[in-house]
């Protein structure tokens, strides 16, 4: 126990270090995010296309966007006519984006579970070589920074049910009308909605701007430390509800002692005087000296 509670300590101390060392460089934060084709397996390819990336430079809010739309309105090419041209507006947007990485190769990269080949770093990378048959520049995993572990180190795994980004929305703010969740990211790529989509990415972005200046000064609100959802959770627990039993019991049990003081101080038991002795009465008779 004294060990897990040493290791748990250790990430926390961890992560408070990291939370310090970003704010401090500031001006060299980059929070990035973007969406995609459907991450399953029913897509004409491997990997999903990925249709838009939003880069945020947290020192000055300046927004970064890198989206197949936009590379496709320079190309002349219309809406209807994307699907066509798909893999080289990508490989164009892709190129755009490795540009900027290169130019940006001192700063670090705040991002939310993007941190496999399922959706990442890597994925970018990959959709690039598929793309190009080139290697992209790298950007160096000790300059990426999980936003998402960071606030389960700070407050604890469970901060939030699943699925966390939305919730943790809910509770910070509410959740921005350009957010989409996965099926409805999908849903606006079948229907060629890129603006939708590349709105959706950017909110998040922006989001993850308020939820890291509140992680720095440990205001971000989590189910913990939100008031009904802690009441919900207390009434729930096995100890309220044993609890609850009792003060019901003995309710139950005052309302019964009362009922009956009441009765018996509506008919009161009937007193019965004490037996007096019978008095007998003297005769008379002649006194003679």
């Amino acid at each position: 126990m004294a060990s897990v509670r040493g290791e748990n300590k250790e990430k926390h101390m961890k992560a408070k270090d990291k939370i310090t060392f970003l704010d401090k460089n500031i001006n060299q934060l980059l929070a990035i995010h973007y969406s995609c084709q459907n991450l399953n397996d029913n897509n004409e390819g491997y990997s999903p296309r990925i249709t838009s990336i939003a880069v945020l430079h947290l020192g000055s809010s300046t927004m970064h966007s890198f989206s197949i739309h936009l590379i496709a309105e320079v190309n002349k090419i219309p809406r209807d006519q994307i699907d066509s041209h798909y893999d080289d507006l990508e490989a164009q947007m892709l190129r755009d984006f490795y540009d900027f990485v290169k130019e940006h190769q001192d700063h670090y990269w705040l991002h939310w579970n993007m941190s496999n080949i399922n959706y990442g770093f890597e994925t970018i990378e990959h959709r690039f070589r598929v793309l190009t048959g080139e290697v992209p520049p790298k950007v160096d995993d000790s300059k990426k920074y999980n936003l998402s572990s960071l606030i389960s180190a700070t407050y604890g795994s469970n901060y939030v049910d699943h699925p966390k980004l939305p919730n943790l929305m809910e509770l910070n703010g509410g959740k921005h009308r350009d957010f989409l969740t996965g099926k409805e990211e999908v849903d606006a790529f079948e229907r060629k909605e890129y603006i939708k989509l590349h709105k959706s990415t950017m909110c998040k972005v922006y989001f993850f701007q308020s939820i890291f200046h509140k992680l720095v000064h440990r205001k971000v609100k989590t189910q913990h430390s939100n008031l009904p959802a802690k009441l919900n959770r207390t009434v729930e627990s096995l100890p309220a509800k044993i609890l609850g039993l009792v003060a019901v019991l003995y309710t139950i049990f005052q309302l019964g002692m009362n009922g009956y003081q009441s009765f018996n101080n509506a008919h009161p038991a009937t007193e019965q005087a004490p037996n007096k002795p019978i008095q007998q009465t003297p005769k008379s008779g002649a006194a003679d000296g």
